[in-house]
């Protein structure tokens, strides 16, 4: 999926502003400073900005967050509902810059300035499966509909004198999330839309898919009013440099789209089947044996260790609805394996206990992942995972770069250097993203009532407690 932009081009825009010791211009920084907050206009969305329980999140927010802290300032958040709205406020001066998954465009270009690149998506036309598959836009045989005031209907405008013919519709009564489910739906026939929002959503509505992608990928960025004052670019690209340099833009690209790579059609519509028929009657033992744990998470684990099957049983010898091994059984308190309660029980147990025996070290948001690497492998070869990262010269505390590594406790030449030996380790890196994916899609079912952050009128509809 989209990988964050490389130091050497947040670098390189930096010498291209011309911002120097003798010829930077602070005023906007300093504006900013002395106010004591950074006001920043973004939209709702599972990518840009969400609340969820009552916490602020989205990788926008994060970045952000930090861009603030940098500038020892304080982050205010103005959420907006439409494009044009958003843009309205950094017009109005009523923000000081925008972050919300902005694609830099030619139009857009001439009245804002953007800052670096933070990942680049690749806008897909997306239709329903079993209707014929276009291979172009001259081949569509229905309506297109777009987010109005969006790159795509920029790019459809440019188009319009090479595609005269071409049935679309600019629509503002709703958000790209919602177009994808209207060719779901079949209330549409095609929409627009980056692709790194699809490989999102089609864990919820399974049957749409990509017919084909646009020639050029964009660059996703910050957005400022035009001005003569270099300062808060000047800022921001330091910043990103830092970020870079610090790791944190690594994990931030894990947790928001190490996950997403793979999408299997059957499995998850047999996932979605099972959530909707199985699911409900176990809901209230997950729920009541979580814990401290999310039991969208405890339940996605289950689904991934025996897809909700109490009897379910393999070759090495687990069993149950948490495939739990005979000494974890013993350990956690658990007389009958098959039984559905203790099964749940003894495995939320089992893995809330992990995540307490990690390193310290180990980021809280990360934690859990590393966790979920030890139920499947064993504590003892999660570690040394970690100790083969750090030898490479990697960080043994980032998710993303232990499940780089994770494959190498199978091969001879690196497993005979460790305390525990051979693991399968790729299947350990399988079965986290997998879990990582059902959560996604429970999350996206069970929607809590404490989430918020879309519009009104997606309320019911939407997917409004993503995680990443």
């Amino acid at each position: 999926m989209r990988q964050l932009a490389p130091t050497a081009l947040l670098l390189g825009l930096l010498a291209l502003s011309g911002c120097d010791n003798h010829t930077v211009v602070t005023s906007q920084q300093q504006h900013i400073q002395a106010r004591g907050s950074l006001r920043v206009g973004t939209l709702y969305h599972p990518l840009y900005y969400f609340l969820r329980n009552d916490r602020q999140e989205g990788l926008d927010y994060e970045l952000a967050q930090g861009f603030a802290d940098y500038l020892d300032v304080e982050l205010t958040m103005v959420p907006a509902y439409s494009l044009d709205e958003l843009f309205a406020l950094l017009d109005a001066g009523q923000v000081d810059m925008l972050a919300a998954g902005l694609t830099d465009t030619p139009v857009r270009r001439k009245h804002y300035r953007f800052g670096p690149s933070l990942y680049e998506v690749a806008q897909t036309l997306v239709y329903r499966k079993g209707e014929p598959r276009p291979r172009d836009l001259q081949q569509l045989d229905g309506e297109l509909r777009v987010l109005a005031g969006s790159s795509q209907a920029e790019w459809l405008q440019r188009m319009a004198h090479k595609l005269p013919d071409l049935n679309w519709e600019p629509r503002r009564d709703t958000d790209a999330e919602d177009l994808l489910r209207q060719v779901a739906e079949g209330r549409t026939d095609y929409t627009l839309v980056e692709d790194t929002l699809l490989a999102r959503t089609q864990r919820y509505y399974p049957n749409v898919d990509a017919a084909f992608s646009l020639p050029s990928s964009q660059p996703v960025s910050w957005v400022m009013d035009r001005r003569d004052d270099d300062s808060l670019l000047a800022a921001m690209l330091a910043y990103f440099a830092e970020q870079r340099h610090s790791g944190a833009l690594a994990r931030l690209n894990e947790k928001y789209f190490g996950h997403i790579q793979d999408f299997d059609y059957v499995d998850t519509r047999t996932f979605l089947r099972r959530a909707e028929d199985l699911l409900p009657q176990y809901r209230p033992l997950f729920e009541r044996h979580a814990g401290t744990l999310d039991w969208r998470l405890v339940a996605a684990v289950s689904y991934q260790e025996s897809h909700w099957e109490p009897d379910a049983q393999s070759y090495t010898g687990v069993r149950g609805m948490m495939m739990l091994t005979e000494d974890t059984a013993r350990q956690m308190g658990v007389d009958d394996r098959l039984d559905p309660e203790q099964s749940i029980r003894g495995g939320a147990g089992y893995l809330a206990s992990l995540i307490e025996r990690l390193p310290e070290s180990i980021p809280e948001g990360e934690r859990v992942w590393f966790a979920l690497a030890a139920y499947n492998l064993g504590l003892g070869h999660l570690l040394d995972a970690r100790r083969l990262t750090r030898s490479r010269g990697q960080d043994p505390d980032a998710w993303a770069a232990v499940k780089e590594n994770l494959p190498l406790l199978h091969q001879p030449k690196w497993y005979r250097h460790t305390r525990y030996g051979y693991a399968r380790g790729r299947e350990a890196q399988k079965f986290v993203n997998n879990i990582r994916q059902y959560y996604q899609s429970l999350q996206w079912l069970y929607k809590p009532t404490t989430d918020s952050g879309l519009a009104t009128a997606q309320l019911e509809t939407r997917p409004t407690d993503p995680t990443y």
